[in-house]
């Protein structure tokens, strides 16, 4: 098992940044990937940004350019620098982790608020 626990977030003004941190613990050899996904109120979960141990990471459109993911040297953490918010990025934000060769993740963070101010 792999226990996620998520940290930053909270109120943000429009056009500010923000950076969320996600630390893994547990069978962290497992992990083959980690990222982010957020659900808005009334919305589906979308993923944000997902990161493999090779470091190849992919963005949704909406947020390219602006969110950037990145991990530290172990693998077992990993940051979500967002940037250029907008009211539209307000969201609870979940880290995610994949078993290696797997299409979906397998485990998940407790989710943490991220609101933006217009």
């Amino acid at each position: 098992q792999v226990q996620l626990v998520e940290s930053g977030g909270g109120l943000v003004q429009a056009g500010g940044s923000t950076r969320l941190s996600c630390v893994a613990s547990g069978s962290i050899f497992s992990i083959g990937a980690m990222g982010w996904y957020r659900q808005a109120p009334g919305k589906q979960r979308e993923l944000v940004a997902r990161s493999t141990n090779d470091g190849a990471a992919t963005y949704a459109d909406s947020v390219k350019g602006r969110f950037t993911i990145s991990r530290d040297n172990s693998k077992i953490t990993a940051y979500l620098q967002m940037n250029a918010l907008k009211p539209e990025d307000t969201a609870v934000y979940y880290c995610a982790a994949w078993r290696r060769m797997v299409l979906d993740p397998g485990y998940w963070g407790q989710g943490t608020q991220v609101t933006v101010s217009s």
